[in-house]
């Protein structure tokens, strides 16, 4: 005879992006009976811990005999070298909680090698799903949601910021980005550049806290703002996607274009972007134009 041994369990939990009180029950749950939490930060989720014992624990009568699940530590410096205790835990039957500092776990947070490798080794993987700054952003934004591309955080600079930048140009979906205070104003500035001044984009800060901002506007003017105004918290952009024309524009318009741009001190790598993302001309044929224009 074979003993099966016992079945793990990895639940994935979505926890709140500023609010405390946005927890669901069901994930407060989750939080309280797990053996473990895998969490970035073990400051952070245990405060998290406290509001569960708190609110939720308390509340149910059985507070004296509950004990805070340990928390094992995975962030992006240490998740790969988690990840054998984390299956061992999944072997021995017990039940783990994947949470990151805030929103769902994986969502431009650390958590996908941990998920992968306990797929790997056979174990349940479930979720409780919770806040996101990404559906929250867009909800309030008032932009087309039915299609859109999460692009996380930009990278940071060199070629492959550049060609991020270009793709995003001329995207036709809504694009979301999430952006550090520090970084703001250059993330809008880039974006400015190669997706036009006037380019809808509407910038919200602090989703669900004491501060929630939300502003519609463009992207000029948002770099403007930031500039005035130094930037706190955490930034969440909502870019309105490309619009391309329904007919060709020919060679005559996308000259007169370049040349405004370029008389108005834009690079000539940032004029050729705008005229693509403004028009849907061809990148090859707009460049070979203002290469002609020089």
């Amino acid at each position: 005879m074979t003993t099966e041994a016992p079945a793990g369990l990895l639940l994935v939990v979505g926890t709140p992006i500023g609010n405390l009180a946005d927890l669901s029950p069901r994930a407060a749950r989750a939080l309280a009976t797990a053996d473990a939490v895998i969490c970035e930060d073990s400051r952070r989720t245990g405060r998290l811990l406290t509001h569960v014992a708190a609110e939720f624990v308390a509340d149910a009568g059985d507070d004296r005999g509950w004990e805070r699940p340990e928390l094992l530590v995975a962030n992006e410096h240490t998740e790969h070298a988690r990840i054998p205790e984390i299956i061992d835990r999944l072997d021995a039957g017990e039940t783990l909680t994947l949470v990151s500092d805030a929103g769902m776990p994986v969502v431009s947070d650390p958590g996908a090698a941990v998920v992968a490798a306990v797929r790997r080794a056979g174990h349940r993987v479930a979720v409780v799903p919770g806040p996101s700054a990404v559906s929250a952003a867009l909800a309030v934004s008032g932009l087309a949601a039915d299609r859109y591309v999460f692009e996380g955080f930009l990278p940071r600079k060199g070629r492959d910021r550049r060609d991020r930048l270009d793709r995003l140009a001329g995207e036709t979906r809504t694009v979301v980005l999430y952006e550090a205070p520090h970084r703001l104003t250059r993330t809008l500035q880039d974006l400015a550049g190669v997706c036009g001044p006037d380019r809808t984009v509407v910038v919200s800060r602090e989703l669900t806290k004491l501060y929630e901002e939300s502003e519609l506007t463009t992207l000029a003017e948002a770099a403007t703002r930031s500039v005035e105004v130094e930037p706190r918290g955490e930034f969440v952009l909502v870019v309105a996607g490309a619009h391309h024309a329904s007919t060709p524009i020919g060679d005559d318009e996308l000259r007169r274009r370049l040349s405004d741009l370029l008389t108005g001190g834009q690079s000539k790598r940032d004029a050729v972007a705008a005229v693509v993302a403004d028009t849907g001309a061809s990148k090859r044929r707009v460049y070979d134009l203002a290469n002609a224009l020089a």
